[in-house]
């Protein structure tokens, strides 16, 4: 499988790697263990994955420092990513209306 990603993305994504990121991703679902977009429909799943809110573009303290979100990987996968391009999502609750 080949990274399309450029050089500068290829390079941060070094530190998801890291015993530190791993230290500091394990604490954090440990804290937050259920997936936070899940919650708002009223589904309880765990949360496997630790998404940066702030798109963090290699930046080292915007990467430490958050503000993070729990997510299962679907969410992740379905809003998260989305939202780092730029993309807004919608949200909708257990009663069909947007959040």
């Amino acid at each position: 499988m080949t990274d399309n990603r450029s050089a500068d993305a290829a390079e941060y994504r070094k530190l998801y790697a890291t015993a530190r990121w791993k230290r500091l991703r394990d604490w954090f679902l440990s804290e937050n263990p259920l997936c936070a977009r899940c919650i708002m429909q009223e589904i309880v799943e765990p949360a496997t994955v630790v998404h940066h809110k702030d798109a963090h573009r290699g930046d080292p303290e915007k990467f430490w420092s958050g503000p993070f979100e729990a997510l299962c990987a679907p969410c992740h996968n379905k809003f998260g990513q989305l939202e780092d391009h730029g993309k807004t999502t919608i949200q909708f609750g257990p009663d069909g209306w947007p959040l």
